[in-house]
């Protein structure tokens, strides 16, 4: 399969604004440091880590909501690190991002349908009610809904709409930011269900964040584990559950809670 991302010596550093500049531009603090890896077509990457990691980080700089500092992001062959705002502008559609608080990205005042139009307006793209009809088709929400206001809805609903949002426009690469962390573990599953169906169905490539490995055993079938900003393990889901090479990865496996005592990852 070819490679839909190529990451080469990503370097991304940001304005550390807890520190007063002398003199010019506040100094800047290196969250990313020199890390490569590829993303095939068709694959469900899972990137995870504590707290200050860099794994939003990353995932930002994959849509290009941040501007690396170093190395260099390839996007279906093209070199997208530094292209401005109108370079970016006709490849938008193509990878869209899904966000952790739906209540936050939702904007209360509009309703649903307005909701998953809007990127659909941005870009000039016609049959916009078909469109929305269809995205809440494939996220499992009656059409009705399109009527419903956020605060309407359920935390599983309300990140249902923020799928449709995204997957309303056909892109080829979906980011999603630690979406299932704030909800209750039924929601949880199908969510996580409703996007391994997604890829399969809609031929999606997806960049999966989270802090929580037993999720990221279930969806994703290769695993990136950062700490420090840096890389320590690069390799398929059941190879890391099975045989974590770095000690930071036992760590975090060590510290996921068993339903059975006599289970264990190591």
């Amino acid at each position: 399969m070819a490679d839909l991302y190529t990451v080469e010596d990503l370097h991304l550093s940001l304005p550390d604004m807890t520190r007063k500049p002398i003199l010019g531009a506040a100094p800047r603090t290196p969250i990313l440091k020199g890390l490569s890896f590829t993303l095939p077509k068709g694959e469900i990457l899972g990137i995870v880590g504590g707290s200050g990691s860099g794994k939003s980080t990353l995932g930002r700089a994959m849509v290009r909501l941040l501007e690396p500092t170093g190395g260099r992001i390839t996007f279906d062959g093209r070199d997208i690190t530094h292209l401005d705002e109108a370079g970016l502008r006709p490849l938008r559609h193509r990878f869209q991002m899904i966000f952790q608080d739906p209540m936050s990205s939702l904007n209360p005042r509009h309703r649903v349908g307005r909701i998953i139009a809007a990127p659909l307006s941005l870009h000039g793209i016609s049959g916009i009610a078909g469109r929305v009809a269809e995205a809440l088709d494939h996220v499992g929400l009656a059409r009705h809904f399109a009527a419903r206001y956020p605060h309407e809805l359920s935390g599983g609903q309300r990140q249902r709409v923020g799928i449709a949002r995204a997957i309303a426009l056909r892109p080829e690469f979906i980011l999603a930011d630690e979406i299932v962390s704030g909800l209750d573990v039924s929601s949880q599953a199908q969510v996580l269900n409703l996007l391994e169906r997604l890829v399969a169905d809609l031929g999606l490539t997806m960049a999966f964040i989270s802090h929580d490995l037993s999720v990221i055993r279930r969806l994703c079938s290769r695993v990136l584990v950062l700490h420090g900003g840096e890389i320590v393990e690069n390799a398929p889901t059941a190879e890391v559950f099975a045989n974590p090479q770095a000690p930071y990865t036992a760590e975090l496996l060590s510290a996921i809670p068993l339903p059975d005592p006599d289970q264990r990852w190591l």
